[in-house]
């Protein structure tokens, strides 16, 4: 499947945007030091990773601060090479944050489950999350405000990702909202 991968690193005039190789993007950390590269200063360096009509991804570096990713599905992403790259450090944080014991987060669902009665108005699936191959949830996946102070709040990234959302026609709006949008339909 095609992949499209864009640099747009924070300048003092706006953004500088370049599409970029992944081949040899093997980890996270190859990832972030991709975007360290492209930035000017510690400046703002943000990566678009899209597989054609399936998912795309943003990861946000800031100087030596840890990567900050969100993908518009975790599943889909998972089962491509460069996307499990992202699935697997976001449910990796999952699992050492707030989540730590998960049984008793089953626990508390089966408990609301019991309450809401027999079927609650909702299937099993939908009321504990879909979860792909590799226990990677289905739909968004990871920091869904990580570009609020650019002026794309959670909300408007989420509906950009929700069921029927067409990838690039996602990080084109992304684009136009960070005032880039021009400059990464001419790098396409």
């Amino acid at each position: 499947m095609a992949y499209f991968a864009a640099v747009l690193a924070r300048t003092d005039g706006g953004w500088d945007v370049s599409e970029t190789e992944l081949d040899n993007v093997e980890t996270l950390a190859d990832l972030a030091d991709l975007a360290r590269e492209a930035a000017q200063d510690d400046d703002t360096v943000l990566v678009f990773i899209e597989q054609e009509d399936a998912w795309f991804a943003v990861l946000r570096v800031d100087g030596e601060e840890d990567p900050r990713i969100f993908v518009s599905d975790g599943a889909a992403a998972a089962r491509s090479s460069y996307g499990v790259i992202l699935t697997d450090e976001l449910v990796d944080r999952v699992g050492d944050g707030d989540f730590d014991d998960l049984d008793s987060l089953v626990a508390e669902l089966d408990d609301e489950d019991e309450e809401a009665g027999a079927d609650g108005g909702q299937d099993e699936d939908s009321a504990r999350g879909a979860v792909g191959p590799g226990g990677v949830p289905v739909g968004p996946l990871g920091d869904s405000e990580l570009l609020t102070d650019f002026g794309l709040a959670a909300p408007q990234l989420l509906d950009l990702s929700g069921e029927g959302a067409v990838p690039g026609d996602a990080l084109a709006d992304i684009a136009e909202s960070l005032g880039c949008g021009e400059v990464l339909e001419a790098v396409r």
